[in-house]
């Protein structure tokens, strides 16, 4: 039986407790996949392992790794462990590479899908009676129906408008006046844009949460986005395959690092190479167990996050926390030696005032090796007009060729490489509009 997302109590239950209840469930999952799944009995007699060897969550290190390409190589039901009569929903990656990841629920994990997000809603700040302004995107996509059912469960009302039609977006939001939006963090920096060209501030805007996940996204982004709508921005996490949005969550009051619903979604830490765990606290590869899933269970998911888990002793619910996402294992550059994500770059130069978190990489390759970036990077019209310089003098070429120079060394000081940054005008290069967004250009 699932535990009731009002049911406060399993997110403070005591560690020996919570890793009783994990135990009874990796064990009986183990057992569930060994009579359902014909990929998984496959993979257990391949490695020599019997159910009756999983005798607690300690054990889990026996089992084997799941990838997504094990996904894509049984596309598309061939790892369900229920016959397609008695599933509710069927959702798709929103991958853009191979064949979509194809993931299907049952009425009971539809459930427990509008359970953790609503759990997740509630520690975003949201309340009963509240109204969510939907602006991920729906369909075959997880998160625009999983923030859906969750705020519904929660006791919320919902607009579901969707990604996209930005001016219509905040047309709704002036007119309605809801307290909670959800999106992609590129497009919350994109409908502030908007607000910000029809000169409404942000004691203005009704909005008071922003819960915000798909990409990763660092302490500069939050900081904008917190100004210019007047939220506590949270980040919500979460992938398809395991179950879509609502596998962790950052509480509105702690931020910094992100719950894990640890009674659903057992975590673990691996190195990117080896594939051992790491010693607690480390940095390596995010992979997941689910516990509870009926429709299409997987035993340690290898996410391709980067990220480290740890336990927050001022924290209000005993349960794990991730830190912000690195980025992804197939994101990093490795630039003359030196392993690189691009939100190592947007922390670096959120150190220089006036920069506009709207950027975008192109590695630049010598020989086969990366040797630096080029970095495509906005500045603040504000910050421009405060220094009372003319656009077409000589003087305003200077300034932004030593702005440009600014952030090299500040990205040389604190990342150790070496980039070339061309700096643009505010709202000049592409923006998201709705989803996700790609940092990383095609190489040169």
């Amino acid at each position: 039986m699932l535990v009731s997302f009002m049911d406060f109590e399993v997110e403070y239950l005591k560690l020996d407790q919570l890793r009783q209840l994990q135990s009874e469930r990796l064990i009986k999952l183990v057992t569930y996949l060994e009579g359902r799944s014909d990929f998984y009995k496959r993979k257990f007699n391949e490695i020599g392992i019997s159910p009756q060897e999983i005798r607690s969550i300690e054990d889990i290190s026996k089992l084997p790794i799941t990838y997504k390409q094990d996904l894509r190589d049984h596309y598309p039901f061939g790892l369900f462990t229920v016959p397609k009569d008695e599933l509710q929903r069927i959702h798709c990656s929103s991958g853009t590479t191979g064949k979509p990841t194809v993931v299907g629920y049952t009425k009971e994990d539809v459930d427990l899908f509008s359970e953790v997000v609503a759990r997740s809603l509630n520690a975003a700040g949201a309340k009963p009676g509240m109204q969510l302004h939907n602006a991920y995107g729906y369909g075959i996509f997880t998160g625009g129906l999983g923030l859906h059912y969750g705020a519904e469960k929660l006791g919320m009302s919902v607009l579901p408008i969707s990604g996209g039609m930005t001016t219509r977006q905040v047309d709704l939001i002036m007119d309605f006046k809801p307290e909670v939006i959800c999106c992609s963090p590129s497009y919350a920096l994109t409908i502030a844009d908007e607000f910000a060209k029809r000169g409404i501030s942000a004691d203005e805007i009704s909005l008071k949460y922003a819960v915000l996940g798909s990409e990763p996204w660092t302490e500069i982004i939050r900081h904008h986005i917190e100004e210019r709508l007047g939220v506590h921005a949270t980040n919500i996490y979460g992938l398809s395959e395991i179950i879509g949005p609502g596998v962790s969550m950052e509480d509105f009051e702690e931020k910094g690092g992100s719950y894990i619903w640890e009674d659903h979604f057992y975590p673990e830490i691996l190195d990117p190479i080896t594939k051992e765990p790491v010693p607690f606290g480390e940095e390596g590869v995010l992979v997941i167990t689910t516990l509870t899933k009926k429709a299409m269970p997987l035993l340690r998911y290898w996410t391709n996050d980067i990220t480290s888990l740890y336990y927050d002793e001022k924290g209000k619910r005993t349960m794990v926390k991730m830190k912000p996402l690195l980025g992804r294992a197939d994101d990093m550059l490795i630039v003359r030696g030196v392993n690189v994500y691009p939100s190592q770059i947007e922390e670096a130069f959120s150190h220089v005032q006036g920069v506009v978190p709207n950027y975008y990489l192109t590695p630049i390759e010598k020989e086969q090796m990366c040797v630096a970036l080029d970095i495509d990077l906005e500045i603040d019209n504000d910050f421009v007009i405060s220094q009372q310089l003319d656009i077409n003098t000589d003087d305003y070429a200077i300034f932004v060729g030593n702005f440009g120079k600014n952030i090299e060394n500040e990205i040389k000081k604190r990342v150790g490489i070496t980039t070339k940054v061309k700096i643009h005008a505010q709202d000049s290069l592409p923006k998201c509009e709705g989803g996700k967004i790609n940092r990383i250009l095609k190489k040169k």
